[in-house]
């Protein structure tokens, strides 16, 4: 049978796409760096959730990752969409898709990733989300 075992997205800046996910509580399980093939590989996951992982993959020869080869999006159960929204604004991410229904949001990485935040159940609608508009593509 299958086991999942992690996600890979390309970034362009490691220290921005860990502090990113750091943001979300997500913590770097290991690190390595293979100079023969030029590349940094970061796995991280959240606490007690640790087969989870998102690897990021730095390709030290940057090169531009358009047509799709870095992605579609990571998706997360928060414990309160509210407030997780309201830590990742505070800290300047924009929030493409705002949780209007207190269920669901949309964010993107430093490198444009999507990462689609799921409450566990929906909590009522509350301001400023209820009637905060979209910023942009999700």
């Amino acid at each position: 049978m299958p086991k999942y075992l992690h996600s890979m997205i390309r970034v362009t800046d490691v220290d921005a796409t860990v502090r990113f996910f750091n943001l979300l509580g997500l913590e770097e399980q290991k690190r390595f760096d293979n100079e023969q093939g030029r590349y940094t590989l970061v796995f991280l996951a959240a606490p007690g959730d640790e087969a989870a992982q998102v690897e990021l993959t730095y390709n030290w020869d940057v090169e531009p990752y358009d047509g799709g080869r870095n992605f579609g999006h990571l998706a997360y159960r928060v414990e309160n969409i509210y407030d997780t929204c309201q830590r990742l604004m505070d800290a300047g991410v924009t929030i493409n898709r705002p949780p209007r229904d207190g269920h669901m949001a949309f964010v993107r990485t430093p490198d444009n990733i999507s990462i689609e935040l799921l409450q566990d159940g929906h909590l009522e609608p509350a301001e400023p989300w209820a009637s905060m508009p979209n910023t942009g593509v999700w």
